[in-house]
């Protein structure tokens, strides 16, 4: 007698190359189109046993409940997990696993893009060269920063935090940090990089990229008081979440020469963005596309199917939430 499979349902359109191995052990539904509604996911949450859900869905006490007594794990198709009633899912006995290995080196990647996309105005001299006459041409036109030689300061020093750090150090950056708990000898050395207080960090760095989860300490960490403690010519870079920064503090300090620059790939209330930043020539805008690479996408539905696929072997090799 065959063992009926245990079936998995998916919230959103994912790529197939991704999901090959999920598919071959397991009854799968996806949406044809992009997503399925919420209403849609409640009316067959029953009849599954795992949900594997994308960071745009929230996943509250409701949605949660339409799972019953059938739904066991939740696999997150994110780094984070905050669209997620972890707490409440533990209570029922549903485990909440998430994706972080995909998204380090794409993430790194593109803060180091970023710093150096506002360091040299590459789009906004991308953006005037659009417009007959808008931009100059000449030496000492269009002048922008060079990042050799200078101090990068990290703050959240994780893995993606690291990632960039390597990136940093490989182009003749000096390191700095600042992190909830000082790191081993063994990887300050590595990176050649020095703990110190955030203030300390805002005031010494040239560039700040911002790597720290969202909790209620880290939401507005930068806000006027911070960003008035960096160098008239720092560059800031988020690609961690949006509501670490005070937008409109930024935009406040953007306006006013503050701080040199800013590239943001991540927003405090995105899509929604504070209308001032459109204006202003001295901010990069990247619409949330940290992990937004061919290979990373199938590599966190591999990531995503595996914990699943692991977690119905009872392997323990899931990537569960802490």
């Amino acid at each position: 007698m065959m063992t009926q499979k245990k079936k998995v349902l998916i919230s959103y359109r994912l790529l197939d190359e991704g999901l090959e191995e999920l598919k071959d052990k397991f009854e799968v539904t996806m949406p044809q189109d992009k997503s399925f509604t919420k209403e849609e996911l409640m009316a067959l949450l029953p009849e599954y046993d795992a949900l594997l859900s994308n960071f745009t869905l929230t996943v509250d006490k409701d949605l949660i409940d339409a799972g019953g007594d059938r739904l066991k794990i939740i696999s997150n198709y994110a780094v984070g997990f905050n669209n997620i009633d972890v707490d409440y899912a533990r209570q029922k006995g549903i485990a909440v696993c998430n994706t972080p290995d995909p998204v380090i080196e794409p993430t790194a990647e593109l803060a180091y893009a970023l710093m150096g996309c506002a360091a040299r105005r590459l789009a906004e001299d991308d953006r005037k060269l659009r417009i007959p006459g808008a931009l100059k041409w000449g030496t000492f036109e269009n002048l922008g920063l060079g990042m050799f030689g200078k101090t990068l300061g990290i703050v959240g020093m994780g893995r993606i935090g690291q990632a960039i750090a390597r990136r940093a150090v490989a182009g003749g950056m000096r390191v700095v940090y600042y992190n909830r708990h000082q790191l081993g000898a063994d990887i300050e050395q590595k990176y050649g990089a020095t703990y110190m207080s955030l203030d300390d960090l805002l005031k010494c760095s040239d560039f700040i990229s911002l790597s720290t989860p969202l909790t209620n300490e880290t939401r507005h960490l930068i806000d006027a008081r911070a960003l008035s403690l960096m160098k008239p010519t720092a560059i800031l870079v988020n690609t961690a979440r949006g509501a670490v920064i005070d937008e409109k503090a930024l935009a406040d300090a953007l306006r006013n020469h503050t701080i040199k620059g800013a590239a943001l790939d991540v927003f405090e209330n995105e899509p929604v963005i504070t209308d001032e930043l459109y204006q202003l020539d001295n901010v990069v805008l990247s619409p949330h596309c940290g992990t937004a690479t061919v290979d990373a996408r199938i590599d966190m539905a591999r990531f995503a199917s595996q914990n699943i696929i692991n977690f119905f072997a009872g392997s323990g090799r899931v990537c569960r939430v802490d």
